[in-house]
């Protein structure tokens, strides 16, 4: 044996493909395999070294609930209930009974739902069922780039696809069309690996079907790999309630964590958060010391509202693993909404000791200073922030430049900051209602008014706009813009005072 590209004299160029592959030096690997199939493309061992590098390079972890397409929100017809009662679906969380920081002090994402700290797939936007109009999932933030991306889930599969056949020198590895999957199913070790490139590398969930059920069959339907991989070839394909039953099924053979995320994936895509919730208390059991399936318990009770529980199963994990990056986001953003700025200070400040940088991190310590009185130190952090800045964040940043120019009394500054955070981001929601304050308290009435109105449809979710715009035609005497609007602000926070006033005030005023 022999290899043009052997750098070691003498080794074995298999057993050089196979170390390349170990260490996750995929290309290199690739490269001594293709050249080893030139000479003898029947070589069965290096064709399964060269069908795992290919797949390992092409591999994305899909078992987070992963970032629905434009066409999922709007075509999704596997909801069980069009009206769910509130706090048994992720469209309708409970707005009446939310546990941790009230949303007056806590601000809310497009969906409505409290901030958690952290970004993570499919909690920036609505869910189907949640009042999104065509016009509104068409404009919102996370589908910014709607045009240049596949809009569906399985779209994106097909451009995945694409991309990996493009970057093999001389076409794809594998003729799939030509192959003959009832003899692969025979042969597990080598199925194994074809299956696994079918899915990841070429995307082609079809096939991938094929050998999956015809492997099972060959294992009389004990093998519980081959069920999760035809649960999750059922998956791709949109065939929801089929790919429940094959995880179900192969979780009865073999408890897998794996498995289980998958399974409680498909809850959440179902919209059933209290069904996947029930999924992850019984895989912890047999997994205690999991802490995947902690967090993503964690994640469904902050969509639900239900920031107590999820703070909960947070500390558990840190308890398990004191280096988890998501658990020490979303328990500082908890403690400095409720109003504890120094206990977050300290998570930030750890987060920061780990590596985690960048300007999202800078500004939150800038906050943290701020409100626990650390005024020497907010200013720097909120200097690096903008250092660090990226376009999505800048707006953000100068948005906080403004709070902490209005808690130190310069509204000159305040105006500003405000102007040159609208101009980074047009779509700020809060930006663009504190600007209509600011110009309410110089006396332009009319420019307030439209700023009011400007920022109530750009963030339908956030109940401020409102009940400013509310309060402002009220004192000019435009009753019915008022109720209309204060109407809106409760559907936002139900449990709102000022708002609940200005409505008994208003019904008075109308009898």
């Amino acid at each position: 044996w022999t290899c043009d590209s052997n750098p070691y004299e003498g080794l074995d160029p298999v057993y050089l493909a196979l170390s390349r592959l170990r260490r996750r030096k995929f290309d290199e690997s690739i490269a001594v395999s293709t050249e080893l199939l030139g000479r003898n493309a029947v070589d069965q061992q290096v064709w399964w070294i060269k069908c795992r590098a290919l797949t390992q390079k092409n591999y994305i972890d899909d078992t987070e609930a992963e970032e629905e397409g434009l066409g999922d929100m709007l075509l999704d017809d596997n909801a069980t209930s069009s009206l769910p009662r509130p706090g048994t679906s992720l469209a309708r969380p409970s707005t009446a009974n939310i546990s941790g920081p009230s949303p007056a002090v806590r601000p809310m994402s497009n969906g409505g739902r409290p901030l958690s700290g952290f970004v993570r797939p499919g909690t920036g936007g609505q869910r189907p069922g949640s009042g999104v109009s065509m016009q509104r999932a068409l404009t919102a933030s996370r589908v910014g780039t709607a045009m240049t991306r596949p809009v569906t889930t399985s779209g994106r599969f097909v451009r995945l696809g694409t991309a990996s056949l493009q970057s093999e020198p001389g076409g794809a590895f594998v003729n799939l069309e030509r192959l003959n999957l009832q003899k692969y199913a025979e042969r597990p070790s080598l199925a194994k690996a074809l299956c696994d490139y079918i899915l990841f590398a070429e995307h082609k969930p079809r096939k991938a079907l094929e050998l999956c059920a015809a492997a099972t069959q060959v294992q009389h339907f004990k093998d519980w790999w081959w069920k999760m991989r035809l649960g999750k070839a059922y998956y791709q394909l949109g065939m929801l309630r089929d790919a429940e039953q094959q995880y179900s099924s192969s979780l009865r053979d073999q408890e897998m964590v794996s498995t289980t995320l998958q399974l409680a994936n498909i809850y959440i895509r179902l919209d059933q958060p209290q069904k996947a919730l029930e999924v992850y208390k019984k895989a912890t059991e047999n997994f205690p010391h999991e802490t995947m399936l902690l967090v993503a318990a964690a994640r469904v009770h902050d969509q639900l509202n239900q920031a107590d529980e999820g703070v909960v199963l947070y500390k558990q994990v840190l308890a398990l693993e004191a280096s988890n990056v998501e658990s020490l986001a979303c328990l500082a953003s908890y403690q400095f909404y409720s109003d504890q700025p120094e206990i977050a200070l300290r998570y930030y400040r750890r987060l920061l000791q780990m590596g985690v940088g960048g300007g999202s991190i800078w500004n939150n310590l800038g906050l943290c200073c701020f409100y626990s009185g650390q005024y020497d130190m907010c200013l720097t952090c909120f200097e690096r922030a903008l250092e660090l800045a990226d376009e999505e964040t800048q707006g953000d940043v100068w948005y906080n430049v403004s709070q902490l120019a209005i808690g130190i009394g310069d509204l000159g500054l305040a105006y500003q900051a405000l102007k040159v955070a609208l101009a980074a981001s047009p779509q700020h929601v809060e930006a663009t209602n504190n600007l209509a304050v600011l110009e309410l308290k110089k006396g332009n009435l009319e420019t307030a008014r439209s700023g009011f109105r400007e920022a109530n449809s750009l963030g339908p979710h956030s109940f401020e706009p409102s009940f400013n715009c509310a309060l402002l035609a009220f004192k000019v005497g435009d009753l019915q813009e008022s109720f209309k609007m204060v109407n809106s602000s409760l559907e936002a926070f139900a449990d709102h005072a000022e708002s609940a006033e200005l409505l008994d005030t208003l019904k008075s005023r109308f009898t």
